[in-house]
């Protein structure tokens, strides 16, 4: 499958034998292509990503290595599932990096929402850089590309975590899912004995919560969103809507209003709710959801969220609304 256009003839992977035949197909020509070389990858804890990895741990095993970067923008518990999954359960070679200050400190009063995507973007890039010029004889690096972004950029995609790399970094690409669609890849993920919650992960932008905080990041804050998302997410899979809401989350704006706490006033920040359902991502309707469930997720994320006295709901379909905030 060297081409980057989908051979009319390629059957859908919806089972898992056919998944099982594409991951033995796959096995056989990543031998082939990498022999003894060593490859990278950039793991973020994502599906496509994550398949990737497991697919190449089979082939290679040891011969991976993967980077999981840290930027402190991830959701509650990703980083060490990313660690339990592939270093713990799968023995991977795994570079974990805490970059949490690093980035942080660079979107320190920063509020704009594209100049904040960019200092993620260049952040990201640095740090992965950084950590690939400490290891020597790597020949390949491998990305978790799939055919939409392939139909999106018509090529390689541009927008990919690790595309704008120096270009003393000479890596010849590894990307053995570029031709399989979203749905293919969890089917594939399933195969190869993924947990659920990862395969089955929700969408996520790359720059993570740091588009969910809105305004200018501070930790406070951003801690805020990641709390009151994993009481969200809790909530959602105790009520079996885990995979039926295309994609829910949690936003905190930078202002305050007053409530009251414990009897005694306060003044702190909303947490606003979004859950929508889409079949491409170019319109989108708001869930509709047991009204019942909703108030007990407010009562839990007003009494367990740090900073937090009211939570709203985004009933905006898109368009008006985007689906993400910023």
């Amino acid at each position: 499958m060297s081409s980057n256009v989908r051979p009319a003839t390629m059957e859908r992977i919806t089972t898992p034998a056919l998944a099982e035949s594409f991951i033995d197909q796959q096995l056989a020509e990543l031998r082939q292509q990498i022999g003894d070389k060593k490859v990278l990858l950039a793991l973020s804890g994502g599906v496509d990503s994550s398949v990737v990895a497991a697919l190449l741990i089979k082939a290679i095993g040891k011969q991976l290595i993967c980077v999981h970067v840290n930027h402190g923008l991830l959701r509650k518990g990703e980083p060490e599932q990313v660690i339990e999954v592939f270093q713990n359960q799968m023995d991977a070679n795994l570079i974990y990096v805490d970059a949490v200050d690093r980035f942080l400190d660079k979107l320190a009063g920063i509020s704009d929402p594209e100049q904040k995507r960019k200092i993620i973007g260049k952040e990201f890039i640095d740090v992965f850089a950084e950590e690939a010029q400490k290891l020597e004889g790597i020949s390949f690096l491998a990305q978790g590309t799939i055919y939409p972004d392939i139909l999106e950029s018509d090529g390689i995609k541009s927008h990919h975590n690790v595309g704008g790399l120096p270009e003393d970094l000479q890596f010849e690409l590894v990307e053995p899912v570029k031709l399989l669609y979203k749905d293919e890849v969890r089917v594939v993920g399933k195969a190869l004995g993924l947990p659920d919650n990862m395969v089955y992960r929700q969408p996520f932008p790359g720059p993570g919560l740091g588009v969910r905080c809105i305004g200018a990041i501070t930790r406070d804050r951003l801690e805020a969103v990641r709390e009151s998302d994993a009481i969200l997410r809790e909530e959602f899979a105790k009520n079996g809507l885990e995979g039926k809401v295309w994609q829910y989350f949690t936003v905190v704006p930078d202002i305050k209003s007053t409530g009251i706490i414990d009897g005694k006033r306060s003044f702190d920040w909303p947490v606003i709710i979004r859950a929508v359902n889409t079949v491409d991502a170019v319109t989108a309707e708001v869930a509709q959801l047991d009204f019942g469930m909703m108030q007990h997720i407010v009562d839990r994320i007003t009494h367990e969220v740090s900073g937090v006295n009211r939570v709203l709901w985004d009933l905006t379909p898109k368009p008006t609304g985007t689906i993400e905030w910023e």
